[in-house]
């Protein structure tokens, strides 16, 4: 009977996670502390799990990459790599790509390069940016550290009492994967869409909103009176009065108080408007910010400001900015700009002022698109200390004469007893999200396991599969996996695929280790659905994609990895 319960409620879990109203940390949390009181886990257990080596070493590692992220080496290597033909670019960017992501995180490689990509005349950045994830996400299953998602699983495997995954276990199926599915965006990336770049766009992909004071002598007269009709670069699209949309806005329409004007066209040109008193703009006076630049930024995946409106978090005290203009993908995003919810990938123009780049809080909320020198890059010596270090933290590691986290741990002393990064920085960079996710998804999965809600799937998983035996065990767990990941995040959707996977192979009496590679490869094969997957949703908006955009290719890259995957994860991890 426990073990129905349990089920069910991890069907809610499940539901909440793909509503996505809730974060992700905090219901894991709660699940985690239902299953405390109820007694499925003692404490005990509950709160070694937090202190799991592996999850530490994940910590660390991304301690480490805020100093591996503001090298210029990346800049330096990718000057070229948007040149030539554009299946040669794709060739050459992700390959690059795939090997930097096979050692560090895949949102730091992918945020480095977005830039590069973003701004190059040669190619239009759509053809690119969808390869640019993909590479990420292929590259990073090639080894241990290659993405969090491997960390994690390896926790799992740690804390079931099984033998660890080492360094390069993941090389034997991830790089064949990861050449084929390189040579796949190579030879299909003609599917993949031209859309109109951001230079080339001008600023015509945002919409200016204006809202119109108590006191504006515009009140009471019309839109020709006012002549709003005739402004140089700029039209006037819509009125938003009392919850209402007026569109189109007829010449002979009354302005009234508080009336929201929303403007589109070249809003390089929004400087105009500061000639007409009583109009607000970005929220603050016109004079204020019509002397600042602009600025482009897309929300980063450790934004605080996910599910949050401009106002519930006074955007312009918290930054120094003030929001031109919302896009998500190739939507602009219209209407009252301060009351729409943002979420991940979301592109922000911003109005900036001249001390934008003191905040200590940018880098944590947005990738930025331009020349905008937000933190210094490291030196060439700081360059040689941080990746020379790092390389040889993962070689001692690869050869078993020092454990990984301990070399991490000596790394990020050297960094911080040479100031390469500061305790502030890390304090503003704890990814504490993602410690309670894994502590917590480890307590979900010894509960499902202690309670028997893991063997009940794994039945099932069998049952379905009767007939093909282990092979058609493994094969429903990649699906499963596959499947969870397309709907929920990858870090959940290993949390609840593991129990099931090592129930599985116990119920078949076979070695688990090919049912937890399913499960890790499984896990990062998110190519679908852009929000799914943190770096989708960092090329989502500067591509201009539609959803369509990354299934037309996903379908492609997600049947030969997973078929990939699937006949080779038994040839190099025996059932024996």
């Amino acid at each position: 009977m426990a073990g129905w319960l349990v089920l069910a409620s991890v069907g809610v879990l499940l539901a909440l996670l793909i509503h996505g109203r809730t974060p992700p940390a905090v219901l894991f949390a709660t699940w985690a502390g239902a299953f405390l009181l109820t007694g499925l886990v003692d404490e005990k257990t509950m709160l070694m799990n937090y202190t799991n080596p592996a999850l530490i070493t994940l910590l660390v590692l991304l301690l480490i990459s805020v100093a591996l992220e503001r090298s210029a080496i990346l800049d330096l290597l990718s000057d070229k790599l948007c040149r030539g033909r554009t299946s040669i670019a794709i060739l050459k960017l992700s390959s690059m790509t795939a090997f930097f992501s096979a050692f560090l995180n895949n949102t730091a490689v992918v945020g480095s390069l977005l830039n590069v990509v973003c701004k190059q005349k040669h190619i239009a950045p759509s053809k690119l940016l969808i390869p640019l994830s993909y590479a990420s996400i292929i590259g990073g299953v090639t080894t241990l550290v290659g993405t969090s998602t491997n960390l994690i699983v390896n926790s799992f495997v740690i804390n079931s009492g099984l033998p660890a995954i080492h360094m390069f276990d993941f090389a034997f199926v991830g790089l064949p994967i990861a050449l084929i599915c390189i040579l796949a965006l190579v030879i299909f990336g003609r599917f993949l869409p031209k859309n109109i770049s951001t230079d080339q766009e001008s600023g015509q992909k945002y919409f200016l909103e204006a809202i119109l004071t108590s006191n504006s002598p515009l009140i009471g007269q019309s839109i020709e009176e006012n002549r709003l009709r005739t402004l140089e670069g700029l039209f006037l699209l819509e009125i938003v009065r009392d919850g209402r949309l007026i569109t189109p806005v007829t010449p002979d329409e009354i302005l009234l108080e508080n009336d929201t004007l929303v403007f589109t066209g070249e809003i390089e040109k929004f400087h105009i408007l500061q000639k007409f008193p009583g109009l607000q703009v970005f929220g603050n006076h016109a004079n204020e910010l019509l002397k600042s630049n602009l600025a482009e930024v897309i929300i980063s995946n450790d934004s605080e400001l996910s599910g949050k409106t401009l106002q519930e978090v006074d955007f312009r005290t918290m930054f120094s900015a003030g929001v031109v203009g919302i896009r998500r993908g190739e939507r602009r995003l219209t209407g009252q700009l301060g009351r729409i919810p943002l979420k991940v990938g979301d592109s922000l123009l911003l109005a900036i002022s001249s001390d934008f780049i003191q905040h200590r809080n940018i880098d944590r909320n947005f990738h930025l698109l331009g020349n905008i020198p937000v933190r210094p890059k490291l030196s060439l010596a700081q360059s040689i200390v941080s990746f020379g270090g790092f390389a040889l933290a993962i070689l001692l590691s690869a050869m078993n004469i020092i454990p990984l986290l301990n070399s991490l741990l000596v790394l990020l002393a050297i960094l911080l007893l040479s100031k390469i990064v500061t305790l502030s920085e890390l304090r503003r960079r704890f990814p504490f999200e993602l410690m309670i996710i894994i502590g917590s998804a480890l307590t979900l999965a010894q509960a499902m396991q202690s309670s028997g809600a893991a063997d009940l799937i794994a039945n099932l998983i069998t049952t379905v599969f009767d007939g093909h035996g282990q092979y058609g065990a493994l094969i429903g767990i990649m699906l499963m996996t596959v499947m969870l990941t397309e709907i929920i995040t990858n870090n959940a959707a290993a949390a609840l695929a593991f129990p099931i996977a090592l129930s599985a192979a116990n119920a078949l009496g076979v070695d688990p280790k090919p049912f937890i590679m399913a499960v890790a490869y499984g896990a990062s094969a998110c190519f679908m659905i852009p929000f799914g997957y943190q770096t989708h949703l960092m090329v989502y908006s500067p591509g201009h994609y539609r959803t369509t955009d990354f299934i037309k290719i996903g379908v492609i890259i997600s049947a030969l990895y997973i078929s990939t995957a699937i006949i080779l994860i038994p040839i190099f991890f025996s059932f024996q």
